[in-house]
């Protein structure tokens, strides 16, 4: 069964970057699903089973960031044999990746070549205004536009009312409230996905992804499971990434329920989710301003006039130690790789 690749954001673009490795047994392809050693693909000949070539293995043996990923765009070649190997990953536009729990603080890659970023966020019992800002911040540093999702609005009085105040978390990023019983907030999002693009989805297991996935794509696609009413967590966790073309085109992408989310070197993103606090900073006397008692600083005077929240800044204090933290453990990997190059050279 062949497939129009455009409806899934094919374009002249990509068709420059895939020019170079096109032969007559090569074809491109975007990624489904990525398992241990295998990816499920979806070229112009429909859906195909494709091992990883040790060419790929190889490129990701100092960083599995580069081992393909759902919503990568690749190379497949058929082999004589009826095998089919994943030979080449693209460029990737954009990148959602977070901090694994390791010691070593490697990244992993949660998701790729998405439009927007959907962090989606349960309005029952309440939301987590620091769960939002972390997710926000990561969406922001993957280079897609964020979008934030106030999921299962119909277990609250008043939706809009919530949704306005959580606005105040997410300068500069849409806000829409959504329920799959009947509210009109999943067709809103639909429009994120017109033209061949790609919205991926990023929360806590439990938040309703899964569903919002099943409810886009008019069928139960992705397996959901009862929730907890008590505290509205949830017992299911996709544990894997997984991109579903759209009938109408475009394609969303459910990343796994994550409990925690590691932030790496992501000051621009922090920046851009906490854009309220970086514009005060702008406006300090100093230019190396703490923001705590020197003398004409601006975030100080927010704090005292009541116009910034004395938890936003402690959450953008919090965010931002942790950020300086990887980026000096960064800097310390990438000067012992450099020496030990040297002493090998």
């Amino acid at each position: 069964m062949s497939h129009d690749l455009s409806r899934l954001g094919w374009d002249d673009s990509l068709a420059s970057a895939y020019r170079r490795f096109d032969r007559p047994d090569a074809a491109p392809a975007r990624v489904l699903r990525a398992d241990r050693g295998f990816c499920t693909v979806l070229g112009d000949a429909g859906v195909l089973r494709a091992s990883l070539s040790g060419s790929v293995l190889l490129g990701a043996a100092g960083d599995p960031v580069n081992l393909p990923c759902a919503g990568d765009w690749v190379v497949t070649r058929r082999w004589p044999d009826r095998r089919v190997t994943l030979e080449v990953v693209l460029p990737r536009r954009t990148a959602l990746i977070r901090r694994t729990s390791d010691k070593d603080s490697t990244g992993q890659l949660l998701a790729a070549n998405m439009d927007t970023i959907a962090v989606v966020e349960p309005i029952h019992p309440e939301p987590d205004d620091a769960r939002i800002e972390r997710l926000l911040a990561l969406a922001w540093e993957s280079g897609a536009k964020p979008l934030l999702v106030l999921s299962k609005s119909d277990t609250a009085a008043d939706p809009d009312a919530i949704a306005r105040q959580v606005a105040e978390l997410a300068p500069g990023v849409p806000v829409v409230a959504v329920s799959v019983r009947g509210t009109p907030g999943v067709e809103r999002l639909r429009s994120y996905v017109e033209g061949g693009r790609t919205l991926a989805l990023l929360g806590r297991s439990g938040a309703g992804k899964s569903t919002l996935v099943n409810a886009l794509a008019g069928a139960a696609v992705m397996p959901v499971q009862a929730i907890r009413d008590a505290d509205g967590k949830g017992r299911h966790t996709t544990a894997y990434r997984n991109l579903v073309p759209l009938a109408g085109g475009g394609a969303v992408l459910d990343t796994p329920g994550i409990r925690g989310v590691g932030l790496l070197d992501t000051a621009e993103g922090l920046d851009r989710a906490f854009a309220d606090i970086a514009e005060l900073a702008a406006h300090c006397r100093f230019g190396d301003c703490h923001h705590g008692a020197e003398p004409g600083c601006a975030v100080a005077a927010a704090l005292a006039n009541g116009s910034l929240a004395p938890r936003r800044l402690a959450s953008w204090r919090k965010l931002r130690h942790e950020v300086e933290i990887e980026t000096a453990r960064r800097r310390a990997r990438q000067a012992a790789a450099a020496g030990h190059r040297r002493r090998r050279g």
